[in-house]
């Protein structure tokens, strides 16, 4: 398939704002798909060459890819950089500057979709001397031969940065409507810009829209889950199972206000849990490999040697996918451990076992997945418990079932509450007890109840550079929400407060500002826009309406709490759950 087919699909998608015009535009272009593009097709749709649990990366930063187009473009790397400076995106300037590139290729051929996605793949696939500029040679390659709009959009996947505004529902129906629109009776009316079904389908649409969300929770992966229906049709998207080694989207937890609101959500009687303040680990077995993930989907394995220790040893099995909870204590007391301190070993690629030692953590296993080879996320919750029980040996300060207290009586759950809070937790979990398991879902089988209910997670985008003795620092930082829709990221405030000036008090501005530096992807004076990759907890007074943000609200004196790196930038706060709050204030 020629590259540029792909791109005209892009620059439709990214000329509107309609989600079902997004949808047609989509699975239009997918019904010409061939079977040998689909995986490459559906990856590269959502600006990525590898699955989002693959923990490969492209690696490319800004700095890097300037280099790249001087290379392609004969230009000076300052020219380049003045230019990204004008426009302030590199897509922009990649293709302005290749509209008018000084070298000229004798025998620059057409870009097919393989051999863009082959380059960028490769990437992630250097190591060593003359990494930086084997990459920048791949890179130019591409762009020597590239159209101009082409340039723009293969700069703009190689930085992560492809933003057409394709959230993973848009992703989800366009496949149902490629391969279920006749059992549906499906129609999409362009002048009206609605969608058309036959009578009495809605259920049937509906069916393949869980049948298809169903099988992409599982497989993490929209790329196996079109080739899966091209090869084994619906039987096949039915048979989708999970696998041991290939990570699931953790079940997420609604908030709410106190234990009442919690079991009018989740019903009588309730599973409570203790809600550790740690980093949340999904482990897997098979035969004697074990492998361990966070909630972002990143292998941390190497990091924690002693849950590899513990799990080998005390879990019955050699087959199974565990959702647990790592939680952090100090050696000498034993008391539990802010997250803060424990997610430093997240990031450590050095002196594993020097941190191992100063910030041993504790795994409170809550949830199994898969079981000998069967998955369990269809099992009620009370069933699985069960099984996590039989398997697990406990061993105090090593590995441990969460603790838990099942009851219907509010009086009690409170009183479970404030000996959780006792013991230096966050709060409590309150779940269904016939429950299935939902990967990547806010459902409401499982509820978390803390302290403090005005806090959410926001993604940074932008910053500016400070003044006076800040003025080598980033500061006044921009936060977002995510629309889950279109799987853009909107702006809903500026936090400044919070920060330290040492990164021993906590999070520090220096810390930030290294942080952030390699994510800038344009700067226009003292202002920065930043890759959203970066998660931070805020709190804040209030939400109020605002025209000022791109998400139609404002946050009233926030404040940053923490970093959250154990948060994706995908699993931040909704725009949906911004309205809720703001709701029910």
């Amino acid at each position: 398939m020629k590259y540029s087919e792909l791109v005209e699909v892009y620059r439709k998608l990214e000329a509107t704002s309609k989600r079902l015009e997004k949808t047609h535009y989509l699975s239009e272009f997918l019904k010409k798909t061939g079977a040998s593009d689909i995986e490459e097709v559906m990856l590269l749709l959502t600006g990525r060459v590898f699955p989002a649990w693959d923990e490969r990366k492209i690696g490319v930063a800004s700095r890097m890819m300037i280099k790249a187009l001087a290379k392609a473009t004969g230009d000076s790397p300052e020219a380049v950089e003045k230019s990204w400076k004008k426009t302030g995106d590199l897509g922009d300037t990649a293709e302005l500057l290749i509209s008018k590139k000084k070298q000229r290729t004798l025998f620059s051929s057409e870009l097919t979709v393989s051999k863009v996605f082959n380059n960028i793949q490769k990437l992630a696939e250097l190591t060593g001397e003359g990494t930086v500029e084997k990459k920048a040679q791949l890179i130019a390659e591409l762009l020597t031969s590239a159209k101009p709009i082409e340039a723009k959009y293969i700069t703009r996947t190689v930085l992560e940065e492809l933003r057409v505004g394709l959230g993973d529902g848009t992703i989800r129906d366009a496949i149902v409507w490629v391969f279920f629109s006749k059992e549906i009776g499906l129609k999409y009316d362009e002048k009206e810009n609605d969608l058309v079904l036959q009578e009495n389908s809605r259920e049937e649409f509906n069916k393949y829209i869980n049948l298809v969300q169903s099988a992409y929770d599982v497989a993490n992966d929209f790329a196996a889950v079109a080739k899966t229906i091209r090869e084994k049709g619906e039987k096949g998207l039915e048979k989708t199972g999970l696998t041991a080694g290939r990570p699931v989207k953790v079940m997420l937890a609604q908030k709410v206000k106190d234990v009442k609101e919690g079991f009018e959500t989740v019903g009588k009687p309730a599973a409570l849990e203790f809600k550790y303040d740690g980093v949340r680990m999904q482990i897997h077995r098979k035969g004697d490999k074990i492998v361990v993930y966070t909630r972002r989907l990143e292998e941390v394995t190497k990091q924690f040697p002693e849950v590899v220790s513990y799990v080998r040893s005390n879990v019955k099995s050699k087959d199974f996918i565990l959702d647990s909870e790592a939680v952090g204590f100090d050696p000498k007391t034993g008391k539990y451990l802010p997250f803060q301190k424990i997610s430093q070993r997240v990031r450590r690629k050095y002196d594993i076992e020097k941190m191992a030692k100063e910030f041993p953590v504790e795994v409170n296993i809550f949830d199994i997945i898969q079981y000998e080879g069967e998955s369990m996320i269809n099992k009620p919750f009370n069933e699985r418990r069960k099984i996590i029980e039989k398997i697990v040996k406990l061993e105090k300060r090593k590995i441990q079932c969460a603790e838990q207290l099942v009851t219907s009586d509010e009086k009690k759950a409170d009183a479970f509450y404030k000996k959780s809070l006792a013991a230096g937790n966050e709060g409590i979990m309150m779940k269904s007890l016939e429950a299935p398991y939902k990967p990547g879902s806010r459902v409401g089988y499982m509820i978390k109840l803390k302290p403090v209910m005005k806090e959410l997670d926001l993604v940074i985008v932008g910053a500016e550079w400070g003044t006076g003795k800040r003025s080598e620092w980033l500061s006044s930082f921009v936060l977002a929400c995510r629309d889950e829709e279109t799987g853009e990221f909107l702006e809903i405030g500026k936090v400044g407060t919070g920060i330290k000036e040492k990164k021993e008090e906590g999070v520090s501005f220096d810390e930030l500002t290294e942080m952030i530096k390699p994510l800038v992807t344009s700067e226009k004076g003292k202002e920065v826009r930043i890759k959203p990759e970066i998660v931070i907890e805020v709190t804040y007074e209030e939400i109020q309406k605002s025209p000022s943000y791109s998400s139609g609200y404002a946050l009233r004196f926030p404040r940053l709490s923490r970093l959250r790196d154990d948060r994706a930038p995908e699993e931040c706060s909704s725009l949906e759950m911004v309205k809720e709050f703001y709701r029910k204030q």
